[in-house]
């Protein structure tokens, strides 16, 4: 029973403002990298640790530098250096929900692939926490647009993918313009040596946690196929046809090939899109927005790329390419068999591939389980079909858009059952609804010819 105690938020001295976000978010006990990084984060340590996505790491550091700050004070006093804009974007909203009982908070999220001028108009006053990619923090720091001389915590969050993206040296700048004083903290899925050497340098006597993903996953089934490098789409295309997974994301190494096998995967019928750093970032909300609200079921991604994801329950995992190293194996396989549901990672492997194989191997303490499969020959038949379907509506949060008025106007006027009605995302400009495949013909025609909240809107088929 102690130990059950322990791990509950309540246990923490957290300050009422904060237990009321913890609350609110529904959270009761801590994950195991929040019992194991908060007490020595709230003490005030700086601190390394290894955590897979979703283990809660955002609400262990989030707390941490939401508890040191002082919302009566100005200036900025906590960073948190992300590798994606939609890393940074899911950060930042999960910030603000832990500290809405905090009065006057100013929370900023900075990233490159925006437009600048907007950014630079809305720092005229500092906000208390900046979340942000290190490239753009790099260039408003450049113009005198932000200081960071009162920072009081400094987070490192997806440190693997922030160096595999090149982003040492703007993080070394970033740093230079930080107080000695100030707390880090430091997050990564995995430890390559080029992580330890820069924590080295960044970090004072750090608390070193690590929490492996495999103790909180259900068992995952690991299947691995070889086959020629040529009949590798062919043979995923068999494979999701024989699987058939409500919900699948392929990994591959390269941004050129994450097009091409998604192309590929639509043209034999599924309904197949493609993610990665190369894309604009309107293109890559949609993406986003689709594979969660279940309008693509097979989602073609690149590791730095799916980041980002934020996918409950994903039924598959595809290694179109073995990656580099074993911990980035375990990361992706991970993203499958949570929330106590089977997990099943499938591995398409050359014959040149057999030193990673080995890595592999040892990384998991088990031999690799080979499996046979057949490629496909010419069309597929019976290719599996997304649920849903995706609108877009050109009106969003500052036309005063809210769900209910959406979900009013399809279930009203539009004369939609409830349940025939998705997930309904809306952004600043725009707002997306899934409805089920069969009816969305008649939900954007009723839309187009009706009104949401007494005006009419644009609305089109994603």
């Amino acid at each position: 029973m102690t130990d059950l105690v322990s791990e509950c938020f309540s246990t923490l001295s957290l300050t009422p403002a904060l237990m009321q976000g913890v609350q609110a978010l529904g959270y009761t006990q801590m994950t195991p990298v929040q019992a194991r990084s908060l007490p020595p984060i709230l003490e005030g340590r700086d601190l390394i640790a290894q955590a897979p996505t979703g283990s809660g790491k955002t609400a262990a550091f989030g707390l941490g530098l939401l508890h040191r700050l002082d919302a009566a004070s100005s200036g900025t006093q906590a960073l948190v250096l992300c590798p994606t804009r939609e890393l940074a974007d899911q950060v930042g909203k999960q910030l603000r929900k832990l500290a809405f009982a905090i009065p006057n908070l100013k929370l900023s999220i900075l990233c490159g692939g925006m437009p600048l001028a907007p950014q630079l108009a809305s720092l005229e006053h500092a906000p208390h926490v900046v979340v942000g990619t290190p490239g753009r923090i790099q260039e408003l720091l450049r113009k005198r647009a932000l200081d960071f001389s009162g920072l009081r915590t400094l987070v490192f969050d997806e440190a693997d993918r922030m160096l595999d993206m090149g982003f040492e040296e703007p993080i070394r700048e970033i740093v230079g313009k930080t107080p000695k004083s100030r707390q880090g903290l430091l997050f990564s899925a995995t430890f390559p040596e080029g992580v330890r050497t820069i924590s080295r340098g960044m970090l004072r006597d750090p608390v070193e946690v690590t929490v492996e993903g495999e103790e909180h996953h259900a068992p995952i089934e690991q299947r691995f196929y070889e086959i020629d490098a040529a009949r590798k789409t062919p043979l995923l295309a068999a494979l999701l046809v024989q699987e058939r997974p409500e919900s699948c994301v392929v990994f591959c190494n390269m941004r050129r090939q994450v097009d091409e096998v998604a192309g590929s995967l639509e043209h034999y019928g599924f309904t197949a899109l493609a993610l990665h750093g190369d894309m604009e970032q309107r293109d890559r909300d949609e993406v986003l927005v689709r594979f969660a609200n279940r309008s693509c079921n097979v989602l073609v991604a690149s590791d730095v790329a799916a980041r980002g994801l934020d996918v409950k329950e994903l039924a598959m995992v595809v290694n179109y390419d073995l990656p580099s190293d074993a911990d980035t194996y375990v990361h992706r396989i991970g993203r499958t068999g949570r929330a106590g549901a089977d997990g099943l990672a499938l591995s398409l492997c050359t014959s040149r591939e057999t030193s990673r194989i080995e890595a592999i191997e040892q990384r998991i303490g088990a031999p690799a389980q080979w499996y046979k499969a057949a490629p496909l020959t010419g069309k597929a038949g019976n290719v599996p079909m997304a649920a849903m379907t995706t609108l877009r509506i050109d009106a969003g949060r500052s036309d005063k858009l809210r769900p209910g008025d959406i979900l009013g106007a399809l279930t009203g006027e539009a004369g939609l059952k409830a349940d025939a009605i998705g997930k309904i995302d809306v952004f600043a400009t725009r707002a997306y609804v899934a409805v089920a495949r069969g009816q969305a013909a008649q939900a954007l025609a009723r839309l187009r010819e009706g009104k949401i909240k007494g005006r009419k809107f644009r609305v089109n088929r994603l």
